[in-house]
């Protein structure tokens, strides 16, 4: 039985084939279910005590040996596959089509790496809200026109449910987790009840912005302002409006001057060089008191930005339609900025 054994070994190194069938058939010869090396092992148990140590080693080494050759075979067969050449090398290569960001997703994340920039972190909620977090908490009254139901969608009554018409519900939750200082800005998708046509849509994004602290002044938010325009823009010259807002006293509404350089700008500040950006105020003591915070202690300011617009602005965009209909002559457009 030794000599086959020592056969056996003789054949396994000899071996040499490049058919992936062939060592199919060689793998089966000695591995398979009635291969070789399952009959030596049915005979290993009629070989005499003494000799069944050195049988026993032999086999395994047989067995090992077998698997190697196996795998090495099939390894340089691999590679010799991979060096055949199946086509034609002097073709021109197929083009490779990239994606493109949206521009909505491109002016947001512009906007939030540069308020990350002086230490605003990102906070988000939920879409759909309760009466308490998108109305009572921001300090509008029962009889405010934004709870009508020509401008919001409300899911149900009694108790409301709705979705939500700004991200400022989400600086209220925002508030009544944690504890001032408080820097974060609030990027998310918005909804009110609206007509849609080339300047307003049912559905558009914002990004708000909340701090509060010790001492927070207006001025302290003129200079976040100007620091935004500037970066985003290149642009400095701004101005405030007085404006109103129920969360916000004082309030304003915010200016950059565009200038009126081309026919372009002439029409969209209607001659004046002047754009409206953002809606900006410091925050109303009762919202404070509203979220659990101490309005005799801290003060805080609040804006916010409308990116379609912004984006609009950016891209000299006339229709804020095309943002919503995935044309993808208009989405390719903005392969540059990925």
């Amino acid at each position: 039985m030794s000599n086959d054994l020592k056969k056996y070994r003789e054949e396994v190194s000899s071996f040499e084939e490049t058919s992936t069938e062939k060592i199919e058939n060689f793998r089966i010869k000695y591995l398979g279910k009635k291969g070789i090396l399952n009959e030596l092992f049915t005979k290993f148990k009629s070989v005499p005590n003494k000799e069944k140590r050195e049988f026993g080693q032999s086999l395994n080494i047989l067995k090992d040996m077998v698997l190697k050759k196996v795998k090495f075979l099939k390894s340089q067969n691999f590679k010799i596959e991979q060096t055949k050449v199946s086509m034609d090398l002097s073709r021109s290569g197929y083009p490779i089509h990239s994606g493109s960001r949206h521009p909505i997703s491109i002016v947001t994340s512009k906007i939030i790496d540069i308020f990350s920039q002086i230490g605003f972190n990102i906070s988000e909620g939920p879409e759909i809200e309760d009466d308490w977090h998108n109305f009572t908490a921001l300090n509008l009254e029962e009889n405010h026109p934004a709870r009508d139901m020509q401008d919001t969608f409300f899911i149900q009554s009694n108790p409301d449910i709705l979705l939500r018409t700004h991200t400022s519900s989400v600086q209220v939750r925002y508030m009544e987790k944690n504890i001032p200082p408080i820097r974060t800005i609030s990027p998310g998708r918005v909804y009110r009840n609206e007509a849609i046509s080339s300047r307003s849509h049912c559905i558009f994004h914002q990004v708000e912005g909340l701090y509060i602290d010790d001492e927070v002044s207006f001025s302290s938010l003129k200079q976040i302002i100007l620091y935004f325009t500037k970066a985003l823009f290149g642009k400095s010259k701004i101005r405030f409006r007085p404006s109103y807002f129920p969360f916000t006293e004082p309030s304003a509404e915010v200016d950059i001057f565009w200038g009126l350089e081309s026919e372009a700008d002439y029409r969209i500040t209607k001659g004046t060089g002047w754009l409206e950006i953002m809606g900006c105020g410091m925050v109303d003591p009762n919202v404070l008191s509203n979220c659990n915070i101490d309005p005799e202690k801290f003060s805080g300011y609040a804006f916010g930005i409308g990116i379609e617009r912004i984006a609009m602005l950016l891209y000299q965009i006339d229709d804020i339609r095309l943002f919503f209909e995935n044309d993808i002559r208009f989405l390719e457009q903005f392969k540059t900025d990925l």
